[in-house]
């Protein structure tokens, strides 16, 4: 019998149809069955979960399915399914939550291949924002990456001998945080820890009836801020405490007092709630900082964080809630210049800055030899009437261009990085800009794979000065208009449109747009003849791609027709395609429309004797006698030699 070599453990409480949605995708794995299995701890659920999970085993051998009362929390159940785990691996899995059909057969092979006790899977979500740390697959590393505090969550894959080893567990009954206390301290322990980056591996899905947010998670019986100064603790226990910012405990302390400290002080958070209540919270938090955070995390923040940190450790509620207001209206402006094919991808210049609410850029002003943060993103905050000093403008700076499949919640990162500088604006004042390219390659974003069929929406992240904005990248073009002629790449259409907010996105195997609507002008403009295939000189092919097959109508009969690659070069747009029609079509003699799916302009007309193609046409294309005369000795064979000849 095969070992096992992946436990699927998922911890399940009241989950009802939730069970029933995740269980295909656990069950559905491309691993053999008998090389994994799946292991549901039932907390003392009190509805039908527990029968829905027995239904599940009876059926499948690998399922296994056990009980325990109820504890109030994962941490428990996800302890009782490790000791009844007889995987090589440990996979954890939310039961609202889906894996990838190849997720557990690829992380595992990642995870031999590189020796790595703790395997990071690609992360799709409907709750949070891409995380940079799945833009490159990674063999190898330790918790000298920054980048993996950026994911906590417990949906990894564990080696089950390294878990044993170091005795790692969960922190069991009603612990809020008790992810982060299990993943820290698997990260501080791990020799080699791996990424996997270029296949979504596991979907965390938000539940239609909020199950699963966190909305209680300050509630007090949960200790929220005594189990993060546990973690907190438990993290400088396993580093060495140095003043230099850019020091290990530092940087990982960092992500902690940014998300779970510092969020009591910024918007949304610190203006949405309860006043009474978020001075409960923003005194809890500031106690937390000043006590257990060494005041060179603080230092090692950006401009507006470390002014949040400042009126937080001081006491200031007034103040930060000021601050809060002012930076929520800071806007992120993009601008897209150049857009257009080049060898198969759609390229072109993006530059990406901040504008204050008044819509003014975000400046930093010059005095005394030091820089400032613009005085009006500052009016009306208490201690700041001296103003606030940018020490380090490029302080944890950064930008980059995302693409978000938008039926798969599917994101992926495009080929090259955005640049961050400061750009002068005149009389001692300047202010930071990212820019650099786009390069979105259809036949390669999807780690290495072409994109799925559907609409692929392209977004920005900036985080300069310590504002985080996530925005739709947009340009100039009119909402809903196409942002760059059609291309052929990979055989299938790509059609890039501004949507009717103003977004590009790119529309791959017509999801939803359809050549010719768009291109109806170019296309009666398209004159030339061709025999059975007619160029379109407003259709870019991409590299060397096959034929693109699509219906098409001639007359009232539908079509199955191709685009192909041509020879021509159109500008910057690559080889042009050509539409080609079957030699023969059961139609009568004839000039007959050819059109696509739900357009009207005519794309070509096809000219018809006998039931064979004599040639297609643009739209514009004159006929007379002479065309006439022609397509009436069609068939004759010393006809036919002489055009050969013409044609040469």
């Amino acid at each position: 019998m095969p070992r096992v070599k992946v436990s699927v453990i998922v911890p399940v409480y009241n989950t009802g149809k939730y069970v029933d949605e995740c269980a295909p995708s656990l069950l559905g794995q491309s691993l053999p069955a008998d090389e994994y299995e799946v292991i549901y701890v039932d907390d003392g659920s009190t509805d039908d979960t527990l029968t829905r999970l027995e239904k599940i085993a009876d059926a499948h051998p690998n399922v296994q399915v056990h009980t325990r009362p109820n504890s109030g929390w994962p941490g428990a159940p996800r302890n009782l399914g490790m000791r009844h785990a007889q995987g090589e691996y440990i996979q954890f899995v939310d039961h609202d939550d889906t894996l990838g059909p190849e997720a557990l057969e690829r992380l595992y092979e990642h995870a031999k291949r590189n020796g790595a006790d703790v395997v990071l899977g690609k992360m799709s979500s409907t709750m949070v924002r891409p995380r940079r740390l799945f833009r490159h697959t990674v063999g190898a590393c330790t918790i000298e990456n920054d980048e993996l505090m950026q994911s906590m969550s417990p949906h990894k894959m564990f080696r089950r001998a390294f878990i044993e080893e170091h005795g790692l567990r969960f922190p069991e009954g009603p612990w809020i945080l008790e992810d982060l206390a299990f993943v820290s301290a698997a990260y501080l322990k791990a020799e080699r820890i791996a990424v996997l980056a270029d296949y979504p591996c596991y979907y965390w899905m938000k539940r239609d009836d909020g199950g699963n947010n966190t909305q209680h998670r300050f509630n007090p019986r949960h200790g929220f801020w005594s189990n993060c100064r546990t973690i907190v603790r438990q993290i400088k226990d396993g580093t060495t405490p140095s003043d230099d910012v850019d020091a290990l405990q530092n940087r990982l302390l960092h992500r902690l007092y940014h998300v779970e400290i510092l969020s009591r002080t910024r918007e949304p958070e610190i203006l949405r709630e309860d006043p009474a209540e978020q001075r409960e919270r923003f005194e809890a938090a500031r106690k937390l900082a000043v006590e257990e955070f060494p005041a060179a995390v603080r230092e090692g923040l950006p401009t507006v964080s470390r002014l949040r940190a400042e009126l937080l450790e001081r006491g200031d509620f007034d103040g930060a809630v000021a601050l809060a207001e002012r930076v929520r209206e800071v806007k992120t402006r993009s601008a897209v210049g150049g857009l257009r094919w080049e060898d198969g991808r759609l390229v072109a210049d993006v530059t990406l800055d901040l504008l204050r609410g008044d819509g003014e850029p975000l400046v930093l002003i010059e005095r005394d030899g030091k820089r400032w943060l613009d005085p009006e993103l500052l009016a009306g905050v208490p201690g700041t009437e001296d103003g606030w000093e940018v020490r380090d403008p490029f302080r944890l700076a950064y930008a980059e261009l995302v693409v978000k499949d938008r039926d798969r919640e599917d994101w992926w990162y495009p080929e090259g990085d955005l640049e961050v500088r400061l750009e002068p604006c005149g009389e001692g004042r300047s202010r930071l800009v990212a820019s650099g390219r786009l390069n979105l390659d259809p036949e390669r974003l999807a780690g290495g794979r072409p994109l799925e069929r559907g609409v692929h929406d392209v977004w920005a992240y900036v985080q300069l000065l310590g504002v985080d904005r996530m925005v739709r990248l947009t340009g100039d073009g009119t909402p809903g208009a196409p942002a760059a002629g059609p291309a052929l790449t990979g055989g299938r259409l790509a059609l890039p449109y501004w949507t009717g907010s103003g977004q590009l996105a790119l529309d791959v195997d017509q999801r939803q747009r359809r050549l010719g609507s768009d291109t109806a002008a170019a296309a009666a403009a398209n004159s030339e003849r061709g025999e059975r295939s007619l160029p379109l000189p407003y259709v870019a092919a991409a590299r060397d791609s096959g034929p693109a097959r699509l219906k098409v109508t001639v007359s009232a009969l539908t079509v199955d027709a191709e685009l192909v690659p041509g020879e021509g070069v159109p500008g910057e747009g690559g080889k042009t395609a050509a539409l080609r029609l079957p030699a023969r079509l059961k139609l009568p003699a004839g000039r007959h429309p050819v059109s696509l799916p739900k357009t009207d302009a005519p794309l070509a007309y096809a000219v018809v004797r006998d039931g064979a193609l004599l040639r297609l046409e643009g739209p514009a294309h004159e006929t007379g006698t002479g065309r006439r005369l022609l397509d009436a000795v069609a068939d004759n064979r010393q006809v036919r030699r002489v055009r050969r000849r013409l044609g040469r």
